[in-house]
């Protein structure tokens, strides 16, 4: 096609901006502090064929996981999708994560076409399963854990899936606050539909079409190009974390990283732990993701984020191990699994580009969940992830009380916790002197009282 790049970078910004807007509206109607405050959601569009094209600058754990989930999707009903439907979905074992993050997928039409999807991961306070908040570290299969969600429809052309309602209500803890994520999901989903059918509607449903295109392969060619700059050869590097709680043996985390002369890396998680008894397993999807971000971290700034640039990117991780494991192993606590692939990747990328990579950082996002009764005999629920501190980078020192590099989450802030929970917070603060020292030194860590 003939590009115009004044109209390439209107649309390319277009669609950044109604990602955006689809996170916007989920902070703004969100039910639970997890999402709301913590903002531990993500939302993205899709081409018609299910391509990421755009994500919001929201969890980049999430994102890279969409195109697995989506396959799931379009397996299941392929051309059975119309006007007015949604689909959700979190089974670890369909293309999903861990079973408190719930996908949602909306088909977007113009002229009678497929031309898009709207989505939205929200992580939800509970979703049944053995333990309040569905995230425990010491279940053994995936059938403690909660509620699993194939893709199904949640709304079939316009009409409510009452019977899907029902069974998601009457399984989790808090469906109040289930259902109100639930439905700022969906609102988000539609600010995106909205948003796609205005540009479609300047520009044209088939050029924008081709442009998205277009944008796919753009990331992929920037993507390329900077990766043809690194020294070739294979880079390695190991990780461990300590163990599952069920054995005192090491989990390995072994990463290799080939760098190509096409301007492609190959990483290959071979010789990584089998996949364990406790629930630190990372699904395939998951160890996808947390390998493009990682990769995504050291590339110049405006490469866009979409898959054109996974592209560049293949992974191999052997089947039954903690990266892809199998049925009915556990996955719940998967993020602890994704923070070490995160450093493991990254301790083999500072071999090939040493002066963007920092550092290790606290080791990850510490998730705490907290449950119990109000005197009305009503359950609440807190899930709280306690942002600790980044490494020294190569030329600054380290934050602290933020995000793990990996994430986009947010402390939550102590007035909401005791507003909304009969908690109280008797001390938030930096731990002194805990940094790592050097010329650049890490972040000091957090303290949080309950």
């Amino acid at each position: 096609m003939k590009v115009d790049p004044i109209t390439f970078a209107v649309i390319k910004s277009g669609l950044d901006s109604i990602a955006d807007d689809m996170a916007y509206t989920v902070v703004r109607i969100a039910r639970s502090e997890i999402v709301k405050d913590v903002m531990d959601f993500s939302a993205a569009l899709c081409a018609g064929d299910g391509q990421m094209i755009a994500q919001a600058k929201t969890i980049a754990q999430h994102l890279g996981a969409i195109p697995e989930a989506m396959e799931s999707v379009l397996a299941k009903y392929g051309d059975d999708l119309h006007e007015g439907d949604v689909v959700i979905m979190n089974d670890p074992y369909h293309g999903g994560m861990h079973l408190p993050d719930i996908f949602m997928f909306m088909p977007i039409f113009e002229g009678g076409k497929r031309r898009a999807f709207s989505v939205v991961i929200c992580h939800h306070t509970d979703v049944g399963g053995r333990v309040p908040g569905s995230n425990a570290s010491d279940s053994t299969e995936i059938y403690q854990e909660g509620l699993r969600i194939p893709p199904l429809k949640l709304y079939e052309r316009g009409v409510l899936n009452t019977t899907l309602e029902t069974l998601i209500k009457i399984n989790v803890r808090v469906p109040d606050r289930v259902w109100g994520d639930l439905s700022a999901q969906f609102a988000a989903a539609q600010i995106g539909k909205r948003g796609l059918e205005k540009l479609m509607q300047r520009y044209g449903a088939d050029e924008v079409d081709a442009y998205m295109q277009e944008l796919l392969d753009y990331a992929e060619r920037m993507t390329r190009a900077e990766i043809k700059t690194w020294p070739r050869g294979v880079y390695r590097f190991t990780d461990y974390i300590d163990n599952d709680g069920f054995s005192e043996t090491p989990i390995a985390i072994k990463v290799a990283i080939t760098v190509n002369d096409d301007g492609s890396l190959f990483v290959d998680y071979t010789g990584s732990s089998p996949q364990v008894k406790g629930a630190l397993n990372a699904t395939l999807s998951f160890t996808h993701s947390l390998t493009y971000l990682s990769v995504r971290c050291v590339l110049a700034q405006d490469v866009p984020n979409n898959v054109g640039m996974f592209r560049a990117v293949t992974v191999k991780a052997p089947e039954a191990s903690v990266l892809n494991p199998v049925m009915p192993g556990a996955c719940a606590a998967r993020a602890l699994t994704g923070y070490r692939v995160f450093d493991a990747v990254l301790g083999a990328l500072s071999k090939i580009v040493p002066d963007k990579v920092p550092a290790a950082g606290e080791g990850g996002n510490s998730v705490i969940c907290i449950s119990g009764l109000r005197p009305n005999r009503q359950p609440f629920i807190i899930v709280d992830m306690i942002c600790g501190a980044w490494g020294g980078r190569p030329n600054k020192d380290g934050l602290e009380a933020v995000t793990n590099a990996s994430q986009n989450l947010s402390n939550m802030p102590v007035e909401i916790m005791e507003a909304e929970h009969p908690v109280r917070i008797e001390d938030y603060a930096f731990v002194p002197d805990s940094c790592g020292a050097g010329r650049y030194r890490g972040g000091v860590g957090v303290r949080r009282s309950y």
